[in-house]
This record gives C-alpha cells, sequence and structure tokens, in this order.
C-alpha cells in the first residue's frame, strides 16, 4: 500500500525540539541513555520475577496468597515491559547495543516477539501514530471501535462498561495468536513484515518454545493443571489490562486526534512533530511512583518525540518540550492524575459507541 507523507517544513518544529533538547543533553554533560538508576530498577525487576516464578512453581504458597502472588508476577511482566523490554527495543537502555538487545529479548522471555514488536511499535506505530488502518494499535476491531472511522456496529454501545474484559484479554492473545498471525501472514494489518532472516526464524521458535517450556509445560508437571491454570490466568490477565491501559490513556483519550490523509496527494495535515502532539496525550508526570512503575510512559508525548532518549530523562526534556508548545501556540495535551486519564478514555469509548 501507499503509505501516508508528512508536510515538509523549511525549518520544522521537530528540528527547533531537537536542537533545543540535543542543547541540554550537551550542556549538562549527560547520556541520552539509561544511567544507574535505570539499571538498578532493571535489577530490581528482573530479580523480583525470577524469585515469584520460583517461589510460586517450586514452593507454591497457600491459594489465597498464590492468587496475590500471582497478581504481582502479572504487574511484573508489565513493568519488565514497560521498563526494561520498552527501552532497550528503542535503543535507549545503555550505549551498548548488546546491552539494549539483552533488555529488548526480555519480551521473548516473556512470550513475545521482539521482532513482530519492533516493526509494530517502532516503525508503524511511532511513524502513523492514530492514523487508521495503519496503525496497529488502534485496530481492535470488532470489539473495540477506537476512531470514528472505524465501522460502528451494536455492541459498541456498551464498550466503555466491558473494556476491561477486552483489555485484559490483550496479553494472552498477543503472544498465544497475534504474534503467530503476523508471522504466518507476513504483514502487520497491511504493511508487509521487512524479511525475517534464518536468525530471526530461529530466535521466534526458539523463544516460543522456551516460553512455553518455562510458563506452560515445566509448571503443569510441578503443580497441576488446575493450579497452573488458575494462577496463569490471574497473572496473564493482570498483566493484559495494565498493559493495554497504560499505551491507551497516551491515544485514545478525549481531545487526542485521528488525523486521516488527504485522499488525493495521500498528504497529512502536518508535520511529523505536530501530528504527534495531536495524537498523544501525558499522565500523571508528577507522579513520581507511577513514571517508575510505567518507564516514563505517562510522559508519552516526550517519547513519540524522541523515543531513542530513555525514559529517565523524560521529566527533565518535558520542561523543554511544554516551553516550545507555548511559543508555538500548539496544545500540550495532559491529564494531571491517573483517575482523570482514566475517566476521558471511558468517556471517549463511549462518545466511540455512540
Amino acid at each position: 500500500m501507499s503509505l501516508p507523507k508528512f508536510t515538509n517544513v523549511a525549518h520544522s518544529f521537530h528540528t527547533e525540539l531537537k536542537n533545543r533538547i540535543n542543547a541540554y543533553f550537551e550542556q549538562n554533560g549527560k547520556s541520552t541513555t539509561g544511567n544507574y538508576k535505570l539499571f538498578a530498577k532493571a535489577i530490581i525487576l528482573l530479580l523480583s520475577f525470577i524469585t515469584l516464578y520460583v517461589h510460586l512453581v517450586f514452593f507454591t504458597p497457600a491459594p489465597v496468597w498464590a492468587v496475590l502472588e500471582c497478581l504481582v508476577f502479572g504487574g511484573l511482566i508489565a513493568t519488565i515491559g514497560f521498563n526494561v523490554m520498552h527501552d532497550g527495543a528503542h535503543g535507549s537502555f545503555s550505549t551498548s547495543k548488546v546491552i539494549n538487545h539483552l533488555a529488548a529479548f526480555s519480551l521473548n522471555v516473556l512470550g513475545g516477539s521482539s521482532f513482530m514488536w519492533n516493526m509494530k511499535h517502532n516503525i508503524i506505530h511511532h511513524a502513523y501514530t492514530n492514523v487508521d488502518g495503519i496503525d496497529d494499535d488502534i485496530d481492535a476491531k470488532p470489539f473495540l471501535r477506537l476512531c470514528e472511522t472505524q465501522k460502528f456496529y451494536k455492541i459498541h454501545r456498551f464498550q466503555h462498561l466491558y473494556f476491561w474484559l477486552t483489555y485484559s484479554l490483550l496479553y494472552l492473545y498477543w503472544i498465544f495468536v497475534s504474534d503467530y498471525k503476523k508471522y504466518f501472514l507476513q504483514r502487520i494489518g497491511p504493511i508487509p513484515l521487512k524479511k525475517m532472516k534464518l536468525a530471526d526464524h530461529i530466535s521466534f521458535w526458539g523463544f516460543k518454545l522456551l516460553h512455553l517450556f518455562l510458563f506452560v509445560g515445566l509448571p503443569i508437571y510441578v503443580v497441576g493443571f488446575e493450579a497452573w491454570i488458575i494462577g496463569f490466568l490471574v497473572s496473564g490477565l493482570f498483566a493484559g489490562f495494565v498493559l493495554s491501559l497504560v499505551f491507551q490513556l497516551a491515544h485514545t483519550v478525549e481531545h487526542t486526534s485521528f488525523p486521516i490523509p488527504d485522499h488525493i496527494s495521500g498528504k497529512m495535515e502536518d508535520e511529523w512533530a505536530i501530528h504527534q502532539l495531536k495524537t498523544t496525550s501525558n499522565f500523571a508526570t508528577k507522579n513520581k511512583l507511577v513514571s517508575w512503575l510505567v518507564g516514563g510512559l505517562n510522559f508519552q508525548i516526550e517519547h513519540h518525540l524522541f523515543p531513542k532518549i530513555s525514559h529517565i530523562h523524560y521529566p527533565a526534556i518535558s520542561k523543554i518540550v511544554r516551553q516550545a508548545c507555548r511559543e508555538y501556540g500548539i496544545e500540550y495535551l495532559e491529564h494531571r492524575w491517573v483517575y482523570q486519564a482514566v475517566f476521558s478514555h471511558v468517556a471517549f469509548l463511549r462518545q466511540m459507541g455512540r
């Protein structure tokens, strides 16, 4: 298919932003990648994940405690994805390419495919945010209608009530259906996958088998099918809900845009950086705990404008982005609290269900 093109501007807003951000890092003598704080957080999360896995499988606690631990385990799956895998996949976790690859490969151990993620997220979603028919992140048909250009079904009248159930299925659908669908169809939506090398095929199947062994076969062998299926669903459904909600609060809330290219020229109305600001919203940026847990993805504007900068720098560079937006008269979308963003998302789903 012919992909849309963004408007070219002689002295673009994005160029101005990049100049200011580059000046910030040069003046402060900082690297754009992670530092000891991010590395320490990664170690804490990964050790917690391994400890819980070992305790649940080999030292299985009483049912009530096991369920609670499975909830925490599901939260850790999402948090490792936000903090370790996400930065690694964007090459912003470390100055070392090897460490970035290892961080990105944490997704493979958790059941996903870093190859598919790179294509779906880094290439498609970041380039064509909220463009219906291209951005796979807003394609939840037929269960959810996430923009006005998508077909309306009667069930969508209730999507603001049942969305939590659909979101909970994301992680399980991702690792057991979506990755395989992309692999065999060799495309993501209408966009063909880049050609997979032999190493990519081996990595895809090797890690899928490893995940099935670690999180399905071995637990069933040790604790039995019934205990495994309860724990697996509790952790998987909770991980899916957290993953879905965090990403949806960034792009599918009130006042975010869903631009469409001109049907003749194929061009978007705005330059790329302004497109990102119109389609993205921040939330709870003053809440340090939220920022720590979601890997700075509450600073989604900064992440979309500068995906190769580690999330540990987002609080600082957000001040620069805000100031530039004020000077250029560009709206900076944000919800101060998490609950405000959630309410806005529910209101948006209700609006799309009409």
